[in-house]
């Protein structure tokens, strides 16, 4: 490639920040940053009526959260600006008068349209590879409105102006606009300006094959930082929306995937998104997380739930680290180490089937008494099996069930750490007498 790689992101913000223009947002960013070059952040907001300051707010606030950083654009500045389509009203008006100049436009019915060459055009796409529309006949492709009656610019003119003027490289989009190009094409070519390389990525479907909407679940940005995903973790997610690696490997940190990135290996076809796998890889970034960032991580989402910050929050979080597929999931599973929640009686009722656990935890509660190093608890289980002349896996779910009132949660050892000998000994024998 000749030049510095230039690519950019385009949303109209006319709503949240929608998972497809994140992922196409991150290829962007993505190929800028593989190849040294700038990522340039560029509002199409053109269209007042659905354009509001709340939607270009969280626009920007989902792209920070992701640490997708824009070299030119809203705050960050540059040599190409205003980054605003609506203050460009005179370059678009200079680049105007090129068309008129060189008769490429001409007025119908008050709005201006540009006049097709009419012949074959083909898109030289580095995802789609050749397409090819027939401008020959003008009845399936009629001039187009480049200009309205009310003097407004319509969308294919100012996209193809702004990618002139900010000297793009690379315009990495949607393939729903891949129709569009050979329109920008003979836009290009009538204004005497290259065209950058165009890359169409695939859409984005659900599950079942239908079109992704705002509606459907793992659609805003947003909502993954509210639910308690890790932008790396969504970072990740997005990419394998269409874009493979050439190995199976799965899980990238984000400067593995400016590492690994390439146009060559986005896939043609559309991709699913998989609400579960989502989950599953933000487990997986998550458990990867030292316990001080991932107990720093919890924090917000733990405070907002309402638990009280008190005992050891490090030691707690860290006892479900490997647990929670979200942040927002930890403080449901680290509560009962502040106030032992009532059992349900399927949990009950599976500690009831076994008819010595009264009996095995009385003991237990007993020999936990003499225990004078509690690091050591679990040697009064072992114990306690061997005097019953049971294994100690029979111990195991009803001492859980004391402790916690839960059938699963985190390891016993950490439970009997972080609540200590007193209290732990006091929750058994509650059970043991709800038991007997």
């Amino acid at each position: 490639m000749s030049g510095p790689v230039r690519t950019r992101f385009a949303p109209s913000p006319t709503g949240y920040l929608h998972v497809g223009g994140a992922r196409t947002a991150l290829f962007n960013w993505l190929f800028a940053r593989q190849h040294g070059g700038s990522f340039i952040l560029r509002v199409e907001d053109t269209d007042e009526a659905r354009n509001t300051e709340e939607a270009r707010q969280a626009i920007f606030n989902g792209m920070r959260w992701l640490g997708l950083d824009w070299d030119e654009g809203h705050d960050a500045g540059g040599a190409c600006g205003p980054y605003f389509q609506s203050q460009r009203s005179e370059i678009y008006e200079r680049w105007f008068e090129k068309l008129r100049t060189a008769d490429r436009v001409y007025q119908d019915e008050g709005a201006w349209r540009f006049r097709f060459e009419r012949r074959p055009v083909t898109v030289h796409d580095l995802v789609c590879g050749e397409v090819t529309i027939d401008y020959r006949d003008e009845s399936n492709t009629p001039d187009m409105v480049v200009r309205r009656s009310d003097g407004s610019f319509v969308f294919h003119f100012v996209n193809v102006v702004d990618d002139i003027e900010m000297e793009m490289s690379h315009v990495i989009r949607g393939e729903d606009h891949l129709m569009n190009t050979p329109k920008h094409l003979q836009l290009f070519e009538a204004l005497d300006q290259k065209p950058p390389a165009y890359a169409h990525i695939p859409l984005i479907m659900n599950a079942d094959g239908s079109k992704m909407s705002k509606r459907d679940q793992g659609a805003a940005v947003h909502e993954y930082q509210e639910r308690g995903f890790l932008p790396a973790a969504v970072n990740n997610f997005i990419a394998l929306l269409g874009w493979s690696p050439k190995d199976d490997d799965e899980i990238f940190s984000t400067p593995e995937l400016v590492e690994r990135f390439s146009l060559e290996a986005v896939n043609r076809s559309p991709s699913r998104f998989d609400w579960d796998k989502c989950q599953w890889l933000n487990q997986q970034h998550l458990m990867a997380l030292p316990p001080g960032e991932f107990a720093a991580a919890a924090k917000p989402h733990v405070e907002r739930s309402g638990f009280v910050m008190t005992g050891d929050y490090e030691a707690m979080v860290a006892s479900v680290q490997e647990k929670v597929q979200t942040l927002s999931e930890v403080a449901g599973m680290i509560d009962f180490y502040l106030e032992l929640p009532p059992p349900d009686e399927e949990t009950m009722g599976k500690v009831r089937k076994n008819s010595d656990a009264a009996a095995l935890l009385g003991d237990l509660a007993a020999r936990m008494q003499e225990v004078t190093d509690w690091s050591l608890a679990r040697e009064a289980i072992a114990a306690t099996a061997e005097a019953h002349g049971v294994k100690p896996g029979r111990l195991m779910f009803p001492l859980r069930v004391a402790l916690s009132r839960r059938a699963a949660g985190p390891a016993l050892n950490d439970m009997l750490a972080i609540l200590g000998k007193e209290e732990s000994i006091r929750r058994i024998e509650l059970l043991t007498g709800d038991l007997s």
